[in-house]
């Protein structure tokens, strides 16, 4: 977490994290730099290892091959004994091949769809989990478009999206139960996680609603769903999955202006990930099972799951020393991800086991669709990352305040000029003062709205740290929430 108020004006090395790094990381150079690094100079070539954190060694798994003397020619199947036992043995190492291939074949077979991630009941045919819930019918009977829920807003308004007429619709709240918010949870990712169910007043606008038929009997929630012009209660369902965005720093706002430590509980989504041992990046909470981060933090060879364990729930780097961690199961990129543009940065990790949630311990809320920030929004950013460039990962947990800047701001030719996408959002000053820095990668950038804690960013790269007119640029997590539905729902 940078407060660098009196850096000179300039450009400097992204602040990406890589932590593993080979004794040759980077290729040369191409004599026309790309316009993503158009900010580098020319002349300006990335360390082999980053200043701000020691060497992470990764055990490789290639093993070491003891290479043994030959056998003299002629000796090893000379007599008929021998011969005979030598067919033996290639015959069998034919039958244990044929029969190794076999069980794999018809696993693949069994498992088809695990590439693809969607199998249609009534086909078998796989489709990818981005042709879910798109509005166009990818299964002939049309299971992809069947169970499509969202919530919507900052009172987590339920939606289901209706094929027939290509649009989403809030679900009266008329002859609603417990056990359809349930079953509805389930079908965004939530497993096993369900937190409240309520009516309240619709503030969509909508004319139309998804509405109960209870006469239909004990079938599926999405068979007794119709449209109706009318709800009798006149209120919709509000749906909670989970309870996220809870925050004890409500009553220290003022702790964290300008980057000041952070206490137990101001930010309890906030992990440490680490290999063997070291701080590499940052990521958040949203379920106990899953953790937002960024895709740079895991780009190869770092893209394995064995290398990961996060911690939750602890300020001080040193005090992770005496824990293992929870151990990531999976690591799942962003299938867009643009190592050279940093395009679609954003990765999920899941744990092997759930984090056990606390005061200290809780995941921050994914931004819902339909909500509006303003401007220039204030938005927190929080990580263990060097508090000046080019500086040491910190020891405690530091925070600070920033703003939104406008797209405009960002591109304009004296900042970035033209390089932040819609996928990526750049928050800070253009002054200075306060930013993200190397370490804090993957970490939160989120926002206070309607009482609630929002991740709207995950940390990205920026050119230096806290520089004038270089501000920092984070993932739009508004743009990724329904590819992180998709990957919960699919690896569930």
């Amino acid at each position: 977490m940078a407060l660098n108020p009196g850096s000179p004006p300039g450009v400097g090395p992204y602040y990406e994290n890589h932590g593993y790094q080979n004794e040759s990381p980077y290729p040369p150079r191409p004599a026309v730099v790309p316009s993503a690094y158009a900010v580098y100079p020319a002349q300006y070539y990335p360390p082999a290892v980053p200043q701000y954190a020691p060497r992470v060694l990764t055990h490789a798994s290639t093993p070491v091959i003891h290479v043994q003397p030959k056998s003299p020619s002629g000796t090893l199947c000379t007599s008929r004994t021998r011969r005979v036992l030598c067919i033996t043995v290639a015959l069998g190492a034919l039958l244990a091949g044929a029969l190794a291939a076999a069980f794999l074949l018809w696993r693949f077979m069994e498992d088809k769809c695990s590439v693809s991630g969607m199998e249609c009941g009534s086909s078998g045919t796989c489709i990818s989990p981005s042709h879910w819930c798109d509005g166009v019918l990818h299964c002939p009977g049309g299971e992809d478009e069947n169970r499509c829920v969202r919530l919507y807003g900052p009172n987590f308004i339920l939606q289901v999206y209706s094929a027939q007429r290509k649009s989403w619709h809030p679900v009266c709240r008329d002859d609603w139960s417990e056990s359809y918010g349930r079953a509805a949870c389930q079908d965004m990712g939530y497993r096993n996680s369900f937190y409240s169910s309520q009516g309240i007043a619709d503030d969509s606008g909508a004319t139309s609603f998804m509405k109960l038929n209870i006469s239909t009997g004990n079938v599926d929630l999405y068979k007794k769903l119709y449209h109706s012009d009318v709800c009798s209660s006149k209120t919709v369902v509000s749906l909670r999955c989970i309870e996220c965005g809870v925050s004890q720093k409500m009553s220290r706002q003022g702790r964290i202006v300008g980057g000041t430590g952070a206490a137990l509980g101001d930010w309890p989504w906030q992990v440490s990930l680490h290999v063997q041992g070291i701080h590499v990046c940052g990521g958040s909470i949203i379920t106990p099972e899953w953790i937002v981060t960024a895709a740079h933090c895991v780009e190869e060879p770092l893209n394995h799951p064995r290398y990961w364990s996060a911690f939750a729930g602890i300020l001080r780097q040193s005090f992770m020393f005496y824990g293992n961690g929870y151990r990531v199961e999976k690591v799942i990129s962003h299938p867009n991800y643009d190592s050279q543009t940093k395009n679609n940065d954003i990765a999920l990790m899941k744990l092997q086991t759930p984090l056990t949630l606390s005061d200290e311990v809780g995941p921050v809320c994914l931004p819902n669709p339909g909500m509006t920030l303003e401007p220039a929004q204030a938005c927190w950013i929080s990580g263990w990352g060097a508090t000046h460039e080019k500086g040491k990962t910190s020891e405690m947990l530091n925070a600070a305040v920033v703003r939104l800047l406008e797209p405009w701001q960002c591109n304009s030719k004296h900042v970035y000029n033209g390089l932040v996408t819609p996928a990526m959002i750049c928050a800070g000053y253009l002054q200075g003062d306060v930013d993200s820095c190397q370490g804090d990668s993957g970490g939160p950038l989120v926002t206070l709205k309607s009482s609630i804690w929002w991740l709207i960013g995950d940390t990205s790269w920026g050119s230096g740290c806290a520089k004038p007119n270089r501000p920092g640029v984070y993932g739009n997590v508004t743009v990724f929430t329904d590819w992180i539905y998709r990957q919960m729902r699919v690896n569930s």
